[in-house]
């Protein structure tokens, strides 16, 4: 069953010299326990997309739907909270808030109790492969992979059904961003969320289960799948063991 649908949403607007069609009749769902890529080159509609599944932005006309509710008649910001965690390439992790503070702001936001968020944060931590020597250090005294670790912990910390990452390898070198895929994609198994990649990286695509392929504002097919990488893992745990993370 589908956890995010897109009704034929279109999405336009006005510069100073035309009238921009972003999407024009997208229609696509997304399931939970399936990781998706989405891929274009630049100005292809693929960051309008994102803002559409995230709700920073109300289609022209069609319809998100989170299971049967359109999300433009609800509180955006609680559904972000509640339903959909949003991994930036900037990453957007707190500079003053140490690593298990970074992961424990949602948590707190939401009125977790502090123990609680404690616990929930290092679970996810360590089942990211950051462990509690790194727990106290702030995002400048981590490398860009721990960093990016970090980000999914608090991701995933947040319980939410959907995981969207924007561009997941932009800022790491070729190692650390593969990792962080294969990471992100053995989340699907493990945690059961839909994850949905947005990215013109093709090797990220290699890796999806479902790649949906958008060209002007329009989804144009979908190539098929590689044989997934981390079938041979059991856990997190295993699949970092297997990896020279850095």
């Amino acid at each position: 069953m589908s956890i995010l649908t897109m009704k034929d949403v279109k999405y336009e607007y006005r510069n100073k010299y035309q009238t921009v069609y972003a999407l024009r009749g997208v229609s696509c769902e997304f399931e939970r326990g399936v990781f998706y890529a989405v891929i274009g080159k630049s100005g292809s509609g693929k960051t309008t997309l994102l803002s559409m599944l995230t709700g920073l932005d109300n289609p022209t006309s069609g319809a998100v739907m989170l299971g049967d509710t359109n999300i433009a008649g609800i509180d955006r910001d609680k559904y972000r909270l509640n339903n959909i965690s949003i991994i930036y390439q900037s990453l957007n992790l707190f500079p003053l808030l140490n690593a298990l503070e970074n992961v424990m702001f949602p948590l707190e936001y939401k009125k977790m109790s502090k123990a609680k968020a404690r616990e929930l944060a290092v679970e996810k931590l360590l089942s990211v492969g950051i462990g509690e020597s790194m727990h106290r250090r702030l995002p400048s005294m981590l490398s860009g992979g721990e960093q990016q670790r970090v980000a999914i912990a608090r991701a995933l910390a947040g319980q939410a059904g959907i995981v969207v990452a924007d561009e997941p390898r932009g800022n790491l070198d070729t190692e650390n961003s593969m990792n962080t895929v294969l990471l992100l994609k053995e989340l699907v198994k493990t945690e059961n969320v839909c994850v949905i990649v947005v990215t013109h990286d093709m090797a990220v695509a290699d890796e999806a289960d479902v790649v949906l392929n958008i060209s002007d504002g329009t989804i144009i097919g979908s190539p098929p799948p590689s044989s997934p990488r981390f079938a041979e893992y059991g856990s997190l745990k295993e699949l970092f063991d297997g990896l020279n993370v850095v």
